[in-house]
C-alpha cells in the first residue's frame, strides 16, 4: 500500500523565522530551487578547475578500460573535474508541480525502493541514495559526486523506468541541493510539507524508508543519517509544537470530500462501499464510522483483514466481500472509496456504464480514489452517471484556516532550523575522515618502514619475543603521537570544539604531512565505482 500511502505537499513554502522566506526561483520554467532572502544562496555552481597534472595522472593505476574512461570524463569540454564536494540532492515531483496523471507515472512501489536504490547507485555520479514515493510526491535523494551530473543522470533513469519524457519531468520537477534539500526532508516530517499541516502519516512512510534502506548497498551513511535525522525532527515537532492537534490525514480528507458533495451531508442513509483494507483504507473506514457511517461493505483480496478492523468497530456492520464481487458490490453503492495497490485500474468506463443508477436524490455515483497510480480510469468521469475525485481534489477540503496553519508552522520551523544546523555540522565534520585515514597511513608507513630497518640490522637470530617487543613499542610511540592531532579532528560530540576550528586543524595537518594528494577525491570515486563495475 506503500504507492496508496501520502504526506500532501504544501503549495506555498512556510515561512522561516526572521523574515528568512523562501522563495521560487523562477529564471527557468523548468524547475524550482528554494532561496533564502535574507542571505546568499546556498546553492553553489560545481567549481571547475584545470584537471590534475600529468605526475596525477599517472598516480591513477587502473585497467586499460578503466584507464579510457575515466581520461574522458577528465578531457570533457563540458566539466573538468578537481575536488569538487559530493552534493545531497533531492529531484522531486509533488501534488502541486505535477498533476496525478504524471505522478502515477513515476511512481515507485515499495517493493521496488532497493532495487532502485541499488540502480541509482550504478549511475556514474551517484553514491548514496533513497526513494520516497506517496501517493502525493515521488522524491528522489541522493549524494551525487556533481550536481549537474548526477541530476541528468537521475532524471534520465526516472524517464526510462516510467517512459516520461525528460522534458516533461523537468517541467515539473523541483530541485534542492545539500541544506535546502535536508531542510526540505525535516519539514516533510514534521508534516509542514504537507498540505494537511501535522499530517501524521508521512512521518510513518519517512520511518519506513530508513526500514526498507537497511542494509541495502548504497542507503549509506549520509543518506541514512539524513533520514534518521529527519525522523528525529519529526518527532520533536509534534511532541514540542501543537501542530497536529486537530490535523487530518489523506483518508479523512476523502471521507471529508465526499461529505460535502452529498446532497444531505450525512451518511446515516448512503450506501457505502470501501475497496481495500489496507492501511489507507482502514483509516478511510475509521473516519466514516466516525463521521456517523454505521454500514458499509468492504471489498478486499481476504478476510482476514477486514476481520481484525470488524472487531475493532463492534457496533458498525463491516460486509466483507471478496474481489469477486467487487463489480456487484458496486452497482449497490452510491459512494465508493479505492483505496489499493493495484497498479491498473479497478474501473474502466465500459465497467461503471453496466452499473444500475443511484437513486435520483443522489444524482451521480460517487467515486473517491486516493491511491497512486489511480484505481478508477479517468474516463469514467466523462460519464453522467459518475463523479470521480483522486487525491488531486482534496486540497478543497483543506483550504481553510489558512492563518492557523501558519502559526503553527512557525511554532515548528525554530526546531527545525536547530536540528537543520546540528546535520549540517555532522555532515561537514565527515569531511575530516579522509584526512584521519590518510594521516594514520602515513604514520604506519614510517613506522613499519623504521621497523623493517632496525629489524634487518639486528640480522637474523633476533627471536619472535624480542620482534614483537620492538613491533608493540613502535605501535605505541605511533598511537600516543596520533592521540592528540586525532582528538582535534573527531567532531563526535564528546568534545566542545565548534567544527570551524576542527575543520582548520584538519586544513593544517593536510598541509604540515602534504596529505592531499594529486588525484582528486571525485576522480577516486569514480575510479572505485569503475572498478566495482568490473567485477
Amino acid at each position: 500500500m506503500a504507492a496508496a500511502a501520502s504526506g500532501f505537499v504544501s503549495h506555498a513554502r512556510l515561512p522561516w523565522p526572521n523574515n528568512a522566506d523562501h522563495r521560487t526561483n523562477k529564471s527557468s520554467p523548468h524547475f524550482q530551487i528554494r532561496i533564502p532572502s535574507t542571505r546568499p544562496s546556498r546553492i553553489r555552481a560545481p567549481r571547475c578547475e584545470i584537471a590534475a597534472s600529468q605526475n596525477s595522472a599517472q598516480a591513477v593505476t587502473l585497467g586499460s578500460r578503466s584507464s579510457s574512461a575515466l581520461q574522458l570524463l577528465k578531457t570533457s569540454s563540458a566539466d573538468r573535474y578537481t575536488k569538487e564536494k559530493s552534493s545531497i540532492v533531492v529531484i522531486g515531483l509533488n501534488v502541486h508541480t505535477a498533476p496525478v496523471e504524471i505522478r502515477e507515472k513515476l511512481a515507485i512501489p515499495e517493493a521496488q525502493w532497493s532495487q532502485a536504490i541499488g540502480e541509482l547507485c550504478a549511475l556514474n555520479h551517484i553514491e548514496e541514495a533513497a526513494v520516497l514515493s506517496t501517493c502525493n510526491r515521488i522524491e528522489i535523494y541522493v549524494v551525487a559526486l556533481s550536481q549537474n551530473r548526477g541530476v541528468k543522470e537521475v532524471t534520465e533513469w526516472m524517464s526510462k523506468l516510467s517512459g516520461v519524457p525528460v522534458s516533461e519531468i523537468s517541467k515539473h520537477r523541483f530541485l534542492l541541493f545539500n541544506k535546502d534539500a535536508t531542510q526540505h526532508l525535516f519539514e516533510v516530517a514534521a508534516g509542514l510539507d504537507s498540505l494537511v499541516l501535522g499530517e501524521g502519516q508521512i512521518l510513518a512512510q519517512v520511518k519506513h524508508v530508513v526500514k526498507v534502506g537497511q542494509g541495502v548497498p548504497g542507503f549509506d551513511r549520509k543518506i541514512s543519517g539524513l533520514f534518521k535525522h529527519a525522523i528525529t525532527v519529526g518527532k520533536r515537532v509534534r511532541t514540542e509544537t501543537n501542530i497536529a492537534s486537530g490535523s487530518v490525514s489523506v483518508s479523512s480528507a476523502a471521507v471529508e470530500l465526499a461529505l460535502m458533495k452529498l446532497p444531505e451531508p450525512s451518511y446515516a442513509t448512503a450506501r457505502v462501499l470501501v475497496i481495500g483494507a489496507g492501511k489507507m483504507g482502514k483509516l478511510v473506514i475509521k473516519h466514516l464510522v466516525a463521521k456517523g457511517c454505521r454500514e458499509m461493505v468492504v471489498v478486499n483480496r481476504s478476510e482476514e483483514r477486514v476481520a481484525a478492523i470488524r472487531e475493532e468497530f463492534k457496533d458498525v456492520e463491516i460486509i466483507y466481500k471478496p474481489l469477486s464481487d467487487m463489480q456487484a458490490s458496486a452497482g449497490e453503492a452510491d459512494i465508493i472509496f479505492t483505496s489499493t495497490a493495484s497498479e491498473t485500474p479497478l474501473f474502466l468506463k465500459e465497467h461503471v456504464q453496466m452499473l444500475p443508477s443511484v437513486s435520483p436524490e443522489l444524482g451521480k455515483r460517487l467515486f473517491v480514489d486516493i491511491s497512486v497510480p489511480r484505481n478508477i480510469a479517468p474516463c469514467v468521469s466523462d460519464l453522467a452517471t459518475a463523479c470521480v475525485y483522486n487525491v488531486d481534489d482534496l486540497k478543497e477540503v483543506v483550504a481553510a484556516n489558512k492563518e492557523d496553519r501558519l502559526r503553527k508552522a512557525m511554532e515548528a520551523q525554530t526546531i527545525i532550523i536547530e536540528e537543520l544546523n546540528k546535520f549540517v555540522a555532522w555532515k561537514d565534520s565527515l569531511e575530516t575522515v579522509p584526512t584521519i585515514k590518510k594521516f594514520r597511513a602515513y604514520a604506519e608507513r614510517i613506522r613499519a618502514s623504521e621497523v623493517d630497518k632496525c629489524l634487518s640490522k639486528m640480522g637474523d637470530d633476533i627471536s619472535k619475543k624480542q620482534q614483537k617487543a620492538i613491533y608493540d613499542l613502535s605501535m605505541g610511540i605511533v598511537n600516543k603521537l596520533l592521540h592528540g592531532p586525532m582528538q582535534h579532528l573527531r567532531c563526535d560530540g564528546s568534545e566542545n570544539r565548534p567544527l570551524s576550528e576542527i575543520l582548520e586543524n584538519m586544513n593544517a595537518i593536510n598541509r604540515m604531512f602534504d596529505l592531499e594528494t594529486d588525484i582528486s577525491l571525485l576522480e577516486e570515486k569514480i575510479r572505485a565505482k569503475m572498478e566495482r563495475s568490473q567485477k
